[in-house]
């Protein structure tokens, strides 16, 4: 039997904007250790398994990603990558690594003056030689390959658009584009359709699913969307205050219920869902 990709066991971490704040010196790691955004996980993940997380916000989904993508440092635990520690690497191997990994958070970070395939090319910069990728800033590499990744997210009419000129959908479906121009196994994508209309939220997460099928990935997704989740992932997490409530392949709607239940909400854009009664599921 095939190691699994990933394993984590009863493993602690703090919330990224902690870390950083002990980074920039504005708070001490012992004040830091007084709560931890994930307590005692535990999972095993095989390649090419497709997983939602859901859960409220604050529930620790956005750590979890940026854990696994080995953009976080766990506190306590083990987290292993074909039975290999990440964290028991050199810095030059454990980059090397990451070009295995891509995550795509909720908000990407583009480069608000440059071109939209300028930035989408980017999804190649883990291959790149640093004159391949330098010269990708004054004259894009391969623009039929940007325009056919804009293109499965409706968006190739902005190939030469200035990524300020877009909206938070558009910039959300820009950044998954950099995405299908990666070669990553593991792909981790934090609240892909936030910003998306239902339609485009359907069509994109389709897109998602079908990219890692092809390529035989890992696709960990967050949503806050619990009937797509439901309905189209054949595994589910379920995560509050940093703790794992389940982890199956079906869930009932009492499960949901309890989620939730009583979850504050960050702000006046959250909703969250309510069971559907003629959903019967059962958790395995």
């Amino acid at each position: 039997m095939a190691s699994p990709q990933l394993r984590l066991q009863n493993l602690f971490s703090q919330h990224p904007d902690v870390v950083t704040a002990i980074f920039d010196g504005s708070q001490s790691p012992s004040k830091s250790n007084a709560k931890f955004a994930l307590e005692n996980i535990t999972l095993t993940i095989t390649r090419g398994e497709q997983i939602a997380i859901i859960g409220p916000s604050g529930a620790g989904k956005t750590t979890l990603l940026h854990t696994l993508a080995l953009a976080l440092k766990p506190g306590s635990g083990t987290l292993s990558f074909y039975e290999t520690s990440p964290w028991a690497m050199s810095g030059t191997e454990r980059h090397s690594l990451r070009r295995q990994l891509f995550l795509a958070p909720q908000t990407p970070p583009l480069p608000a003056r440059q071109r939209v395939v300028t930035t989408v090319m980017a999804g190649r910069l883990p291959n790149w030689s640093l004159a391949t990728a330098l010269r990708n800033l004054i004259k894009p590499a391969s623009p039929q390959e940007a325009y056919r990744a804009l293109a499965r997210f409706h968006l190739q009419d902005k190939l030469y658009a200035r990524v300020d000129k877009l909206s938070g959908g558009e910039r959300q479906r820009c950044g998954l584009a950099r995405l299908l121009l990666s070669d990553a196994e593991l792909l981790l994508v934090d609240e892909p359709l936030s910003a998306l209309d239902p339609q485009l939220a359907a069509q994109t997460l389709e897109t998602l699913q079908q990219e890692a099928s092809a390529r035989t990935a890992t696709l960990i997704c967050s949503l806050h969307q619990v009937d797509l989740a439901r309905s189209k992932f054949t595994r589910l997490i379920g995560l509050r205050e940093g703790k794992i409530q389940f982890d199956c392949q079906q869930v009932t709607d009492q499960m949901i219920a309890d989620l939730y239940q009583n979850a504050p909400l960050k702000s006046k854009h959250d909703a969250y869902p309510l069971p559907m009664p003629h959903d019967k599921l059962l958790c395995d």
